[in-house]
């Protein structure tokens, strides 16, 4: 169940950030957040959104602890390098002063998520071909080091992309090994498998921007089919963008439209099929601790980790 806050206090958050009456401020949950408890704020000249991270205790993944840090920079550097639709952030908070928790005020962007849109046809391939022109924009800008490199630091940024997702993967396995998911022996399989098939990994890669969670929750759109929005860029990461190609398959983007928008043809040889088995599966793990850790489902955790060892099978067998 989403968390709720007095308006009171709503109204504390805000207005050292913004000179308004806090007798003005109205705020509306935003029922659709699943990570952050997140509102809309009235009263305050044009209307914003508040999000607020869940409590240090919620039980994060890796890279989740505190990931709010970084999305400042991250949409400053989308909003003045390329015209991906993010929206300005007008504050960000971790003082702990009024809140245990970490909390941000943005613009809110125009339109409706794409799920909530009944888009179908062409105007929906139309949504898909803009997203792919937006994340190949995204995927232009490089860094110099790989791996999740907010100041929420939850890993040290590497010199290779074969080398952060080194750390990545058992990183994941570490996690779901803590929440009960997997046992010890079933995880040292796993790390085994990657080592097996590591030499596919290892090739010159840019150091791009990933989104690392678009669907069609996080695609914004108007009423004319425009993408409005691109939002939740907490679980950025740098690294190779074949590992975004694997969250976009999960989640019904990476349709012949999207390709279209993103110019580029897939990579389909043997050593990229055996990458995207493996994003695929640091897609999936991560189910099973946010099954287990916050939606207290085991029974759903179960069958995530049984679609991973399904997954995973393959590579197995083909080992003899």
């Amino acid at each position: 169940m989403a968390e709720r806050f007095e308006q009171a206090l709503l109204a504390q958050l805000v207005t050292p950030h913004l000179p308004v009456d806090p007798d003005r401020l109205r705020f509306e949950p935003i029922a659709t957040g699943k990570h952050n408890t997140s509102y809309y704020v009235q009263g305050a000249g044009d209307e914003l959104v508040l999000r607020i991270s869940p409590p240090d205790d919620a039980g994060f993944l890796f890279y989740e602890r505190r990931m709010m840090a970084q999305e400042p920079q991250i949409h400053e550097l989308l909003r003045a390098e390329t015209t991906v639709p993010v929206a300005e952030i007008l504050a960000y908070d971790d003082s702990r002063r009024l809140l245990d928790r970490d909390y941000l005020l943005m613009e809110r962007l125009p339109g409706q998520p794409l799920i909530e849109a009944g888009l179908v046809g062409a105007e929906l391939e139309g949504v898909l071909e803009q997203v792919g022109v937006y994340l190949a924009q995204m995927h232009a800008l490089v860094a110099d080091r790989y791996g999740y490199l907010g100041p929420h630091r939850p890993m040290e940024p590497q010199a290779a992309w074969v080398e952060a997702f080194a750390v990545m993967w058992n990183k994941l396995l570490d996690d779901v090994v803590a929440c009960g998911g997997y046992t010890q022996e079933e995880a040292d399989a796993l790390r085994r498998l990657w080592d097996v098939y590591r030499p596919h990994f290892e090739r010159r890669v840019p150091a791009s921007l990933l989104h690392m969670d678009v669907w069609s929750q996080n695609i914004l759109v108007d009423d004319t089919g425009r993408v409005t929005g691109l939002v939740d860029l907490d679980r950025a990461l740098w690294g190779d963008p074949e590992i975004e190609y694997a969250v976009l398959d999960y989640c019904g983007i990476s349709e012949p439209a999207f390709w279209r928008g993103y110019g580029r043809v897939r990579d389909t040889s043997f050593p990229a099929q055996i990458r995207a088995r493996f994003y695929m599966l640091y897609e999936l793990q991560k189910y099973i601790v946010i099954r287990l850790w916050r939606r207290n489902d085991p029974a759903e955790a179960l069958e995530y980790k049984r679609q991973s060892f399904a997954l995973a099978r393959p590579l197995v067998q083909a080992l003899g």
